[in-house]
């Protein structure tokens, strides 16, 4: 099977778990014209999905992310508790709690019923493949699919191969993704944390070491993200910014400030204590800022109006943006 031989209507994927992001990836997949069948382990979310979903679809044809009526994506979905409604998938999307346990049961209920040919994937930030792999009956039809919030806007996919992974079925994976609207990075050898997450959480460690040590603010750590890596990120990634801006004074930098870099192994006092205190941001209105829950609420709705034109932006400047430039010239 490759991407190119099959269309997207004829490619009915899965996707177990119906929380914040399980809607998402949801949305995605229907807006690429795909039959999706999706699972609520969880009875409650299935009062809450299909509104979910409705709501992305319908936002997404005020914002021109597609030009047909909701009503045309919706009637290619199915929500449902029903495992054996995944038996015609070809590709099944696990969206869970990363809790392996939870994790293993979920796998065992999916493996039950799908074709030994359909792939199975999770979308885990952190868990190494190998290890959920493990889990299963057929750990060579396994992957990662580590994506980003809310799915169906953002360009950013990760496809994860662990050590038993098939990994001509990952450049499939990779390839059908490009139809989703993402730019994929497929991630050949694994990793836990896979490449976004180990880089970011450098950084989360670092932005706590520099409040708890008196450095910074919360506040100030955050204006500077914004202000900063912020400006550039959507355009290019760490090795293109070096050499847009000098490879030579990144070097002579790091020969002085990595040494004193915070390399602690234990979890930041400053997030324990957030979440000791029962935050979990502005889903309670309690993290490292004080919200009151309006406040909390225009965050939210902030966040996806900015998801939406941070989009447009993007599109602007694809990966291939010089290479384009470059082939109109000739």
């Amino acid at each position: 099977m490759t991407q190119e031989k099959i269309e997207s209507s004829e490619i009915t994927i899965g996707v177990v778990g119906l929380g914040l992001m399980g809607c998402s990836i949801t949305t995605c997949l229907l807006m690429a014209n795909h039959k999706v069948v999706a699972v609520a382990p969880v009875p409650v979310d299935m009062l809450h999905a299909g509104d979910r979903v409705r709501h992305h679809l319908i936002k997404s044809k005020e914002e021109g992310l597609i030009n047909i009526m909701p009503e045309h994506y919706l009637n290619n979905l199915t929500i449902t508790e029903d495992y054996s409604k995944l038996a015609p998938c070809t590709l099944v999307i696990e969206c869970t709690l990363e809790d392996l346990e939870i994790k293993k049961q979920v796998f065992a209920k999916i493996e039950a019923v799908i074709s030994p040919a359909a792939l199975l994937t999770s979308n885990t930030s952190a868990i190494p493949i190998s290890i959920l792999q493990s889990l299963t009956t057929i750990p060579e039809r396994f992957f990662g699919l580590h994506w980003a919030e809310p799915s169906h806007t953002t360009r950013f996919l990760e496809v994860i191969c662990g050590e038993k992974s098939n990994v001509t079925q990952g450049e499939f994976l990779y390839e059908l993704s490009h139809r989703w609207g993402k730019e994929p990075t497929l991630v050949r050898k694994d990793i836990r944390g896979f490449i976004t997450n180990r880089l970011m959480y450098a950084m989360y460690r670092e932005a706590c070491y520099l409040v708890e040590n008196g450095f910074a603010t919360v506040e100030d750590v955050d204006r500077a993200c914004r202000n900063n890596p912020g400006y550039w990120m959507t355009l290019v990634g760490v090795f293109r910014w070096m050499d847009l801006t000098g490879v030579d004074a990144y070097h002579r930098v790091m020969k002085d400030l990595l040494p004193d870099l915070c390399t602690s192994k234990e979890i930041p006092k400053l997030i324990d204590d957030v979440v000791k205190a029962g935050g979990k941001g502005v889903s309670n209105a309690k993290g490292f800022y004080e919200y009151t829950s309006e406040e909390a609420h225009l965050w939210e709705e902030t966040f996806r109006e900015f998801a939406f034109e941070i989009r447009k932006l993007a599109l602007k400047y694809p990966a291939d943006v010089v290479s384009k430039k470059l082939a109109a010239k000739e």
